[in-house]
């Protein structure tokens, strides 16, 4: 089993970086392998909307990380998506990056389990989360949970592993992932599949 843990920093060794390896800490004390993956601090194209990776299954633009992130999630099982909070909300980058991974790739993510990571200062966090579990729940992923809600605080990363609390919701929530994980091998191996999804259907508002 692998988690894949994108860290949408732009800072690879920054708080909400603190975070996530908190997390991964606990994965891999479970026996869970971890992968992380940084967008960096190049320009992130956001999705121009054509439609083309519904067929290739991956973006036409390939000069950032989004085609090696999705390659990546074909062999993952579950994944942790972290953010700073800019504004309460996540940084530009992450939701571009986020966006195109899901348009394009959201069938290599599909019934796996996903939890959302956030890092502030002060303030923000929980629209910040709000934000990034819209993801999940509209690609039928099931989302880890935790003690409480998966955020932690702190200016930097030494006072991000000060905030004790924080520290163990991040811990808990990579046990968490870990025993989800281990339920659906389980069930895997006992026959059950992922459910039949219906055709498709689109209602618009307008008529």
């Amino acid at each position: 089993m692998k988690v894949l843990l994108l860290n949408g920093s732009p800072h690879a060794k920054g708080c909400t970086y603190t975070a996530l390896a908190e997390a991964a800490g606990a994965l891999e004390a479970a026996g869970v392998e971890t992968e992380f993956v940084h967008i960096g601090t190049k320009a992130i194209r956001g999705c121009i909307g054509c439609g083309k990776c519904r067929e290739a299954k991956r973006c036409v633009f390939d000069d950032d990380p989004v085609n090696e992130a999705i390659e990546k999630a074909r062999a993952c099982d579950g994944f942790i998506f972290g953010s700073p909070v800019y504004y309460a909300s996540p940084n530009g980058a992450a939701l571009a990056f986020l966006d195109r991974l899901f348009y394009a790739g959201g069938s290599a993510l599909r019934y796996k389990p996903g939890a959302a990571v956030v890092s502030a200062r002060r303030g923000g966090t929980t629209a910040a989360l709000d934000a990034l579990n819209k993801y999940f729940t509209i690609n039928c992923m099931p989302v880890v949970s935790s003690k409480y809600w998966n955020m932690v605080h702190g200016n930097t990363p030494d006072e991000v592993r000060h905030d004790l609390e924080g520290m163990q919701v991040m811990r808990t929530l990579g046990r968490n992932m870990a025993w989800l994980l281990k339920c659906i091998e389980i069930s895997r191996a006992a026959g059950i599949t992922t459910p039949e999804p219906e055709p498709p259907v689109r209602t618009n508002f307008i008529r």
